[in-house]
């Protein structure tokens, strides 16, 4: 019995990687918001897509369409890259409230079979995969906030007062820093004498003198 399933098992992994990934669905929902627009914007990010695109044109319905709502959603490997598209328009356009959702969804994954008995129909295989999903929801008007998920506008207060902060710290290094390089007075009239002595002792004055000492 133990050979026999010994033989058996690289048959079952030869007859599996026959099997090619073909077709990857979504189930569809309804987004999970209530009283949306019915001409909302939903911004549907994949694992493949590219943030400049997406932000290119949900840049594009906010300014130039002047959409007040949008809504950003991805699942399983796009759900980082959802959340990056959101975090991107939140600091270029500031003052939106958000809602985020967390939720799963099903993917429809079909397989091929690429080496089929002779003379029988193709044989595929579907599997039903059940993955994270987040959906974001970001309007210029104010949302509920007791919503569950919800998240208020950064305010603005705060990162006005950064460059005056920042300035403020300069201005503060560099008064300190004027006060470091100035030597004190004792130096100065010692530096003084020194050139004194030096222009009336024809041997030079005593920095030249240490010269060859340096230099060993």
């Amino acid at each position: 019995m133990a050979a026999g399933g010994e033989r058996a098992k690289p048959a079952v992994q030869s007859r599996m990687e026959n099997f090619r990934k073909v077709r990857t669905s979504e189930e569809e929902s309804p987004l999970p918001f209530s009283d949306l627009p019915p001409d909302v914007v939903e911004m549907k990010v994949k694992e493949g897509s590219k943030i400049r695109n997406l932000m290119n044109y949900a840049m594009a319905q906010m300014e130039l369409k002047g959409r007040r709502q949008i809504v950003f959603s991805g699942c399983g490997r796009a759900v980082t890259k959802t959340i990056t598209c959101v975090e991107i328009m939140k600091r270029k356009l500031g003052g939106l409230h958000q809602v985020t959702k967390v939720r799963y969804k099903t993917l429809l994954e079909v397989w091929e079979n690429q080496d089929p008995l002779p003379g029988g129909p193709a044989q595929n295989l579907t599997v039903h995969k059940n993955v994270p999903s987040i959906c974001i929801l970001l309007s210029r008007d104010p949302l509920d906030p007791n919503e569950t998920g919800y998240q208020p506008p950064e305010p603005a207060a705060g990162l006005q007062a950064q460059p005056g902060e920042a300035a403020e710290d300069v201005s503060g290094s560099s008064s300190k820093g004027l006060k470091r390089p100035l030597p004190p007075p004792s130096e100065e009239l010692l530096t003084k004498k020194l050139q004194v002595q030096g222009a009336g002792d024809p041997r030079g004055t005593g920095a030249s003198d240490h010269q060859p000492d340096h230099h060993q």
